[in-house]
């Protein structure tokens, strides 16, 4: 998860993970790096578990606010990958025990708001797993 220190310092050097739904998760399937899936509802024309996206490079950042700017570079250069499923699209880290607030930062639940899923374009992921629910590891992948 990001943090406020990295907005704060302006950049995030690593890809971010992002939370759907469910029933918009692709039913009994994951891909790598993910390492199971649950149990989805989704269509097949959705993305299942580990599936990688990436903000679009001609996405207009100057709309954005500053700290959101920080958090939607890194979605263009590192982009982020479906971890969970619930309600909240993007998680970060809590800035309790932090140097940075959100508040200070400039970061609040609603400064990412205006992307869509049309912003967004899917990395190639490879073959999909089908979910099984036993105990199996999924083989490293060279």
């Amino acid at each position: 998860m990001f943090s406020a220190e990295e907005v704060a310092a302006g950049e995030i050097n690593h890809a971010i993970r992002f939370i759907l739904p469910n029933s918009m998760i692709r039913a009994k399937k994951y891909v790598a790096p993910a390492t199971h899936g649950t149990n989805t509802s989704g269509p097949m024309t959705s993305i299942p578990y580990g599936g990688h996206m990436r903000l679009r490079a001609d996405y207009p950042l100057e709309n954005l606010s500053p700290g959101a700017q920080v958090i939607a570079k890194a979605l263009q250069k590192y982009g982020m990958y479906m971890s969970d499923g619930g309600n909240i699209a993007l998680t970060a880290q809590s800035d309790v025990y932090g140097c940075a607030t959100w508040d200070g930062v400039g970061v609040d639940p609603f400064s990412l708001e205006d992307l869509k899923a049309t912003d967004f374009e899917v990395i190639d992921h490879g073959p999909t797993i089908d979910v099984t629910y036993e105990c199996e590891r999924t083989p490293i992948m060279e």
